[in-house]
C-alpha cells in the first residue's frame, strides 16, 4: 500500500511540475507588447507592423505621425525614420527587423535603443512586390543614451 502511495505521489508531483512547465512555456510564447507612432497614410509602416506580429509582436498602434514622439522619447532626429516604436523602454527608429529588437531585449544594453535611419530597401516593410526583390546595404544602429550609435548589426 506505500508502495503505492508513493508512486500516486510521484505521478502527481510529476504531472503537477509539467503543468507547471506548460504554464511558463504559454507566457515565454505570449505575444511583447509594442507601441508604435506613424502616419495614418503610410503603407510601409504597416508592412512593418506585420513584419513584426509575425514573429511575436503586439503592436498598439498610434495614428499620430512620430515626429513629436521621437522628440519627446530622445531620439536624435539624424536617425529618424517614417515610425517610431517603444518597447519596455528601448526606442525603436524605423524599419529594425524584428529578430535585432528580440535581440535587443535579450541583452538589454544600456542604450535609448535601436535605428534604421531613412528607408532602406529590403528592410522589413520596405520589402514588398513593388521594389522587385531589390534589397540594399544597411546597418541598424545601436544608440546610446547621450546620441552616439555603434552598429548593432549589418544587413547585406
Amino acid at each position: 500500500m506505500e508502495s503505492i502511495n508513493r508512486q500516486r505521489r510521484l505521478l502527481l508531483t510529476g504531472a503537477a511540475a509539467l503543468g507547471l512547465a506548460a504554464s511558463g512555456l504559454v507566457r515565454a510564447q505570449a505575444a511583447q507588447g509594442i507601441e508604435v507612432w506613424k502616419d495614418p497614410n503610410c503603407g510601409c509602416c504597416q508592412d512593418w507592423i506585420s513584419h513584426l506580429e509575425q514573429n511575436g509582436f503586439k503592436a498598439k498602434v498610434f495614428e499620430t505621425g512620430n515626429n513629436a514622439v521621437r522628440a519627446r522619447l530622445g531620439m536624435p532626429q539624424p536617425l529618424g525614420s517614417c515610425h517610431t516604436a517603444l518597447v519596455q523602454g528601448y526606442v525603436i527608429e524605423g524599419h529594425v527587423p524584428a529578430k535585432d529588437i528580440q535581440r535587443l531585449l535579450k541583452e538589454k544594453p544600456k542604450a535609448l535603443g535601436l535605428a534604421v535611419p531613412g528607408m532602406p530597401i529590403g528592410s522589413p516593410g520596405m520589402d514588398g512586390p513593388a521594389y522587385g526583390g531589390r534589397r540594399d546595404r544597411y546597418e541598424v544602429l545601436l544608440v546610446l543614451k547621450d546620441g552616439s550609435t555603434r552598429v548593432f548589426q549589418r544587413h547585406a
